[in-house]
């Protein structure tokens, strides 16, 4: 048989007491500064979102600002311009068309 003091039982006890004490402590640090993490996860992903949104909303005015120039006759922009009056004339064809039908 074994020949372990009581004393020596107690001190283990004490010693498996005193790790899973510090195994409990690290675990509530864990799930505290997960919850943190989760909150700044949460916070980041709505600002790429709101940025994704903005992204989209000034790639469109940069579209309405290209044609807008376009329009306009701008020198930079006389092919385009060129391109999207031949484009406007074709809808309006297409237009005449559907209401001679």
């Amino acid at each position: 048989m074994c020949n372990v003091s009581m004393s020596e039982i107690v001190k283990i006890v004490e010693e498996l007491e005193h790790k899973i004490r510090k195994l409990m402590h690290k675990a509530d640090d864990l799930e505290e500064k997960n919850k943190v993490l989760d909150s700044e996860l949460s916070f980041y992903k709505d600002r790429l979102q709101q940025a994704g949104i903005q992204v989209e909303q000034l790639e469109s005015r940069i579209e309405t600002l290209k044609t807008a120039n376009a329009l306009l006759g701008s020198e930079d922009f006389k092919r385009e311009t060129k391109i999207r009056i031949n484009s406007i004339i074709r809808e309006i064809d297409y237009c005449v068309a559907q209401l001679s039908d």
